[in-house]
Protein backbone atom coordinates (compact mmCIF):
# COMPACT_ATOMS: atom_id res chain seq x y z
CA UNK A 1 0.00 0.00 0.00
CA UNK A 2 2.66 2.38 0.64
CA UNK A 3 3.27 4.48 -2.77
CA UNK A 4 6.10 6.68 -3.46
CA UNK A 5 5.86 10.28 -5.35
CA UNK A 6 8.11 11.43 -8.06
CA UNK A 7 9.36 14.14 -6.01
CA UNK A 8 10.17 11.92 -3.48
CA UNK A 9 11.90 9.59 -5.99
CA UNK A 10 14.09 12.69 -7.07
CA UNK A 11 14.81 13.98 -4.00
CA UNK A 12 18.19 15.05 -3.27
CA UNK A 13 20.09 12.25 -1.52
CA UNK A 14 22.76 14.01 0.30
CA UNK A 15 20.01 15.69 2.29
CA UNK A 16 20.39 15.36 6.04
CA UNK A 17 16.41 15.26 6.52
CA UNK A 18 16.56 15.39 10.22
CA UNK A 19 18.34 18.76 9.48
CA UNK A 20 16.05 20.43 6.70
CA UNK A 21 13.05 19.77 8.90
CA UNK A 22 14.08 20.78 12.04
CA UNK A 23 15.09 23.61 9.98
CA UNK A 24 11.87 24.21 8.16
CA UNK A 25 10.40 24.05 11.48
CA UNK A 26 11.59 26.95 12.12
CA UNK A 27 10.97 28.71 10.08
CA UNK A 28 7.19 28.30 9.33
CA UNK A 29 6.94 28.72 13.32
CA UNK A 30 5.90 24.91 12.99
CA UNK A 31 4.87 22.54 15.51
CA UNK A 32 5.15 18.62 14.74
CA UNK A 33 2.82 16.03 15.95
CA UNK A 34 3.69 12.33 15.53
CA UNK A 35 1.20 9.58 16.49
CA UNK A 36 2.52 6.55 18.48
CA UNK A 37 1.66 4.12 15.07
CA UNK A 38 4.06 6.35 13.24
CA UNK A 39 7.94 5.29 12.40
CA UNK A 40 10.33 5.79 15.09
CA UNK A 41 12.60 8.72 13.21
CA UNK A 42 9.43 10.48 12.56
CA UNK A 43 8.63 10.06 16.22
CA UNK A 44 11.49 10.76 17.54
CA UNK A 45 12.04 14.14 16.26
CA UNK A 46 8.34 15.11 16.82
CA UNK A 47 7.75 17.76 19.47
CA UNK A 48 4.94 15.81 20.92
CA UNK A 49 4.14 12.22 20.44
CA UNK A 50 0.63 10.42 21.68
CA UNK A 51 -2.77 9.66 20.85
CA UNK A 52 -4.70 11.79 18.37
CA UNK A 53 -6.78 14.21 20.50
CA UNK A 54 -3.80 14.36 22.67
CA UNK A 55 -2.13 15.66 20.02
CA UNK A 56 -4.91 18.28 18.67
CA UNK A 57 -5.35 20.02 22.05
CA UNK A 58 -0.97 20.46 22.53
CA UNK A 59 -1.20 21.86 19.20
CA UNK A 60 -3.61 24.24 20.12
CA UNK A 61 -2.03 25.51 23.04
CA UNK A 62 1.18 26.47 21.14
CA UNK A 63 1.88 29.51 19.56
CA UNK A 64 2.62 27.59 16.22
CA UNK A 65 1.64 29.35 13.30
CA UNK A 66 1.63 25.89 11.51
CA UNK A 67 0.17 22.16 12.47
CA UNK A 68 2.16 19.37 10.74
CA UNK A 69 0.54 16.23 11.89
CA UNK A 70 1.96 13.08 11.48
CA UNK A 71 -0.38 10.83 11.58
CA UNK A 72 -4.02 10.01 9.65
CA UNK A 73 -6.42 12.50 8.22
CA UNK A 74 -9.47 12.37 10.31
CA UNK A 75 -6.38 13.54 13.34
CA UNK A 76 -5.12 16.36 11.08
CA UNK A 77 -9.09 17.14 10.91
CA UNK A 78 -9.45 17.30 14.70
CA UNK A 79 -6.50 19.36 14.93
CA UNK A 80 -7.72 21.68 12.32
CA UNK A 81 -11.38 21.84 14.20
CA UNK A 82 -9.40 22.53 17.53
CA UNK A 83 -7.07 25.25 15.79
CA UNK A 84 -9.12 27.06 12.93
CA UNK A 85 -6.43 29.61 12.49
CA UNK A 86 -3.61 27.50 12.48
CA UNK A 87 -2.20 25.83 8.56
CA UNK A 88 -2.62 21.89 9.04
CA UNK A 89 -0.17 19.96 6.83
CA UNK A 90 -0.51 16.02 6.55
CA UNK A 91 2.17 14.42 4.64
CA UNK A 92 0.15 12.18 2.90
CA UNK A 93 -3.42 12.83 1.75
CA UNK A 94 -3.74 8.89 1.62
CA UNK A 95 -3.18 8.68 4.79
CA UNK A 96 -6.87 7.39 5.86
CA UNK A 97 -8.06 5.26 8.38
CA UNK A 98 -10.33 1.76 7.95
CA UNK A 99 -13.15 2.76 10.98
CA UNK A 100 -13.32 6.30 9.13
CA UNK A 101 -13.81 5.27 5.34
CA UNK A 102 -15.62 2.45 7.00
CA UNK A 103 -17.90 5.30 8.40
CA UNK A 104 -19.03 7.52 4.97
CA UNK A 105 -20.95 10.40 6.69
CA UNK A 106 -24.12 10.37 4.02
CA UNK A 107 -25.04 6.53 5.07
CA UNK A 108 -23.92 7.16 8.73
CA UNK A 109 -27.06 10.12 8.12
CA UNK A 110 -29.70 7.93 7.26
CA UNK A 111 -28.73 4.98 9.53
CA UNK A 112 -29.16 8.13 12.35
CA UNK A 113 -32.71 8.87 10.67
CA UNK A 114 -33.74 5.78 10.46
CA UNK A 115 -33.42 5.01 14.41
CA UNK A 116 -35.01 8.01 15.84
CA UNK A 117 -34.87 8.90 19.18
CA UNK A 118 -31.14 7.94 20.28
CA UNK A 119 -28.05 9.70 21.53
CA UNK A 120 -25.37 9.32 19.05
CA UNK A 121 -21.71 9.10 20.15
CA UNK A 122 -18.93 8.71 18.45
CA UNK A 123 -15.20 7.00 18.55
CA UNK A 124 -13.21 9.81 18.23
CA UNK A 125 -11.36 7.94 14.89
CA UNK A 126 -14.22 8.96 12.45
CA UNK A 127 -14.31 12.13 9.35
CA UNK A 128 -15.50 15.71 10.70
CA UNK A 129 -18.65 15.20 8.63
CA UNK A 130 -19.33 12.36 10.89
CA UNK A 131 -18.47 14.21 14.14
CA UNK A 132 -21.00 16.92 12.70
CA UNK A 133 -23.82 14.47 12.80
CA UNK A 134 -22.81 13.38 16.32
CA UNK A 135 -23.94 14.46 20.00
CA UNK A 136 -20.77 13.45 21.68
CA UNK A 137 -17.87 12.06 20.78
CA UNK A 138 -15.54 9.94 23.19
CA UNK A 139 -12.07 8.38 22.71
CA UNK A 140 -10.71 4.96 23.47
CA UNK A 141 -9.91 5.94 27.33
CA UNK A 142 -12.76 7.66 28.37
CA UNK A 143 -15.49 5.59 26.40
CA UNK A 144 -16.68 3.81 29.25
CA UNK A 145 -16.71 7.23 31.53
CA UNK A 146 -19.01 9.01 28.78
CA UNK A 147 -21.42 6.39 27.93
CA UNK A 148 -21.84 5.56 32.00
CA UNK A 149 -23.08 9.65 32.16
CA UNK A 150 -25.83 8.82 30.22
CA UNK A 151 -29.09 8.43 31.39
CA UNK A 152 -30.24 4.62 31.25
CA UNK A 153 -33.31 5.50 29.47
CA UNK A 154 -31.58 6.95 27.10
CA UNK A 155 -31.16 4.92 23.52
CA UNK A 156 -27.54 5.05 22.34
CA UNK A 157 -26.06 5.03 19.18
CA UNK A 158 -22.74 3.69 19.04
CA UNK A 159 -20.13 4.47 16.10
CA UNK A 160 -17.67 3.54 14.16
CA UNK A 161 -15.91 0.83 15.99
CA UNK A 162 -18.21 -2.24 16.73
CA UNK A 163 -15.41 -3.75 19.00
CA UNK A 164 -15.31 -0.88 21.02
CA UNK A 165 -18.68 -0.46 21.77
CA UNK A 166 -19.01 -4.73 22.34
CA UNK A 167 -15.88 -3.33 24.93
CA UNK A 168 -18.27 -0.48 25.98
CA UNK A 169 -21.34 -2.80 26.40
CA UNK A 170 -19.43 -5.63 28.25
CA UNK A 171 -17.77 -2.80 30.79
CA UNK A 172 -21.12 -1.00 31.46
CA UNK A 173 -24.25 -3.61 30.88
CA UNK A 174 -25.50 -0.32 28.64
CA UNK A 175 -27.63 -1.58 25.46
CA UNK A 176 -26.41 0.10 22.24
CA UNK A 177 -26.90 0.60 18.56
CA UNK A 178 -23.55 -0.43 17.06
CA UNK A 179 -22.18 0.67 13.43
CA UNK A 180 -20.13 -2.06 11.74
CA UNK A 181 -16.99 -1.13 11.30
CA UNK A 182 -13.43 -2.12 12.85
CA UNK A 183 -9.72 -1.83 12.50
CA UNK A 184 -8.14 -3.49 10.21
CA UNK A 185 -4.82 -3.56 12.34
CA UNK A 186 -6.39 -4.63 15.82
CA UNK A 187 -9.16 -7.12 13.65
CA UNK A 188 -6.20 -9.30 12.57
CA UNK A 189 -4.19 -11.09 16.01
CA UNK A 190 -4.65 -14.29 15.69
CA UNK A 191 -6.32 -15.88 18.92
CA UNK A 192 -4.40 -19.10 18.02
CA UNK A 193 -1.08 -17.28 17.88
CA UNK A 194 -1.30 -15.44 20.94
CA UNK A 195 -2.19 -18.37 23.13
CA UNK A 196 1.34 -20.11 21.45
CA UNK A 197 3.24 -16.36 22.44
CA UNK A 198 1.84 -17.67 25.69
CA UNK A 199 2.94 -20.57 26.26
CA UNK A 200 6.37 -19.57 25.13
CA UNK A 201 6.00 -16.63 27.70
CA UNK A 202 4.25 -17.64 30.47
CA UNK A 203 4.99 -14.86 32.90
CA UNK A 204 4.25 -12.19 29.74
CA UNK A 205 1.40 -9.78 30.46
CA UNK A 206 -0.97 -9.71 27.40
CA UNK A 207 -2.31 -5.98 26.73
CA UNK A 208 -4.58 -5.28 24.62
CA UNK A 209 -6.75 -2.06 22.87
CA UNK A 210 -10.01 -1.97 22.60
CA UNK A 211 -10.62 -1.75 19.10
CA UNK A 212 -9.31 -5.51 19.36
CA UNK A 213 -11.85 -8.53 18.69
CA UNK A 214 -13.38 -10.21 21.96
CA UNK A 215 -11.80 -13.43 21.96
CA UNK A 216 -8.11 -10.88 22.64
CA UNK A 217 -9.54 -8.71 25.15
CA UNK A 218 -11.18 -11.81 26.89
CA UNK A 219 -7.62 -13.24 27.26
CA UNK A 220 -5.84 -10.11 27.95
CA UNK A 221 -4.42 -8.89 31.56
CA UNK A 222 -5.01 -5.28 31.08
CA UNK A 223 -7.09 -3.65 27.89
CA UNK A 224 -6.81 0.26 27.55
CA UNK A 225 -5.97 3.00 25.12
CA UNK A 226 -2.47 3.53 23.59
CA UNK A 227 -1.36 5.89 26.30
CA UNK A 228 -3.06 3.70 29.49
CA UNK A 229 -1.18 0.51 27.62
CA UNK A 230 2.19 2.87 27.45
CA UNK A 231 1.57 3.56 31.18
CA UNK A 232 0.89 0.50 31.97
CA UNK A 233 4.33 -1.00 30.52
CA UNK A 234 5.93 1.25 33.09
CA UNK A 235 4.10 0.65 36.41
CA UNK A 236 3.53 -2.97 35.97
CA UNK A 237 6.14 -4.99 37.52
CA UNK A 238 6.11 -7.62 34.67
CA UNK A 239 9.59 -8.09 32.76
CA UNK A 240 7.93 -9.18 29.18
CA UNK A 241 4.57 -8.23 27.33
CA UNK A 242 2.40 -9.12 24.63
CA UNK A 243 1.48 -5.96 23.05
CA UNK A 244 -1.68 -6.40 20.84
CA UNK A 245 -1.75 -3.08 19.31
CA UNK A 246 0.13 -1.59 16.06
CA UNK A 247 3.18 -2.29 16.79
CA UNK A 248 4.71 1.49 16.57
CA UNK A 249 3.79 1.87 20.37
CA UNK A 250 6.59 -0.59 21.24
CA UNK A 251 9.52 2.03 20.08
CA UNK A 252 7.57 4.51 23.19
CA UNK A 253 7.68 1.58 25.46
CA UNK A 254 11.67 0.64 24.75
CA UNK A 255 12.21 4.37 25.60
CA UNK A 256 10.20 4.49 28.46
CA UNK A 257 10.99 1.02 29.98
CA UNK A 258 13.77 -0.44 28.63
CA UNK A 259 14.53 -3.25 30.85
CA UNK A 260 11.71 -4.91 29.67
CA UNK A 261 10.69 -7.22 26.54
CA UNK A 262 8.33 -6.56 24.69
CA UNK A 263 6.47 -9.31 22.12
CA UNK A 264 4.58 -8.03 19.10
CA UNK A 265 0.81 -9.51 18.90
CA UNK A 266 1.50 -11.24 15.53
CA UNK A 267 -1.59 -11.72 12.50
CA UNK A 268 -3.15 -14.84 11.37
CA UNK A 269 -0.59 -14.34 8.31
CA UNK A 270 2.94 -14.24 7.70
CA UNK A 271 2.28 -10.34 6.72
CA UNK A 272 3.20 -7.47 8.71
CA UNK A 273 -0.46 -6.41 9.75
CA UNK A 274 0.07 -5.55 12.88
CA UNK A 275 1.33 -2.01 10.94
CA UNK A 276 -1.08 0.11 10.21
CA UNK A 277 -0.67 0.47 6.44
CA UNK A 278 -1.92 4.17 6.54
CA UNK A 279 0.28 5.83 9.23
CA UNK A 280 3.13 4.26 7.62
CA UNK A 281 2.44 6.25 4.44
CA UNK A 282 3.71 8.80 6.41
CA UNK A 283 7.85 8.81 5.66
CA UNK A 284 10.39 11.31 6.50
CA UNK A 285 10.78 12.65 2.96
CA UNK A 286 6.86 13.38 2.40
CA UNK A 287 7.20 15.41 6.01
CA UNK A 288 9.90 17.11 4.64
CA UNK A 289 8.29 17.91 0.97
CA UNK A 290 5.02 18.47 2.85
CA UNK A 291 6.77 21.31 4.91
CA UNK A 292 8.98 22.85 2.13
CA UNK A 293 5.70 23.47 0.28
CA UNK A 294 3.15 23.38 2.87
CA UNK A 295 0.89 20.82 1.41
CA UNK A 296 -1.18 18.94 1.55
CA UNK A 297 -3.10 20.82 3.33
CA UNK A 298 -6.05 20.13 5.64
CA UNK A 299 -9.35 22.68 4.42
CA UNK A 300 -12.40 22.39 6.61
CA UNK A 301 -15.86 24.79 5.74
CA UNK A 302 -16.57 26.65 9.04
CA UNK A 303 -20.02 25.56 9.38
CA UNK A 304 -19.17 21.81 9.71
CA UNK A 305 -16.24 22.83 11.98
CA UNK A 306 -18.21 24.37 14.22
CA UNK A 307 -20.63 21.08 14.02
CA UNK A 308 -17.73 19.00 14.71
CA UNK A 309 -16.45 21.30 17.23
CA UNK A 310 -19.62 20.61 19.50
CA UNK A 311 -19.52 17.12 20.39
CA UNK A 312 -16.11 17.37 21.14
CA UNK A 313 -16.48 20.04 23.88
CA UNK A 314 -19.22 18.14 25.25
CA UNK A 315 -16.88 15.15 25.44
CA UNK A 316 -14.19 17.43 27.37
CA UNK A 317 -17.27 18.89 29.54
CA UNK A 318 -18.17 15.08 30.62
CA UNK A 319 -14.48 14.21 31.07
Amino acid sequence: MKTQTLNEIDLDQSLNLEEEILALKKKLNAVILAHYYQESEIQDLADFIGDSLELSRKAASTDADVIVFAGVHFMAETAKILSPTKKVLLPDLNAGCSLAEGCPAPLFKKFIEQNPGHIVISYINCSAAVKALCDIICTSSNAVKIIEQIPPEQKIIFAPDKNLGRYIIKKTGRDMLLWDATCIVHETFSEKKIIELKLEHPDAKLIAHPECEDVILDKADFVGSTSALLKYVQENPAKEFIVATEEGIIHQMRKKAPDKQYIPAPPDSSCACNQCPYMKLNTMEKLYLCMKDQKPEIILDEETRLRALKPIQRMMEMS
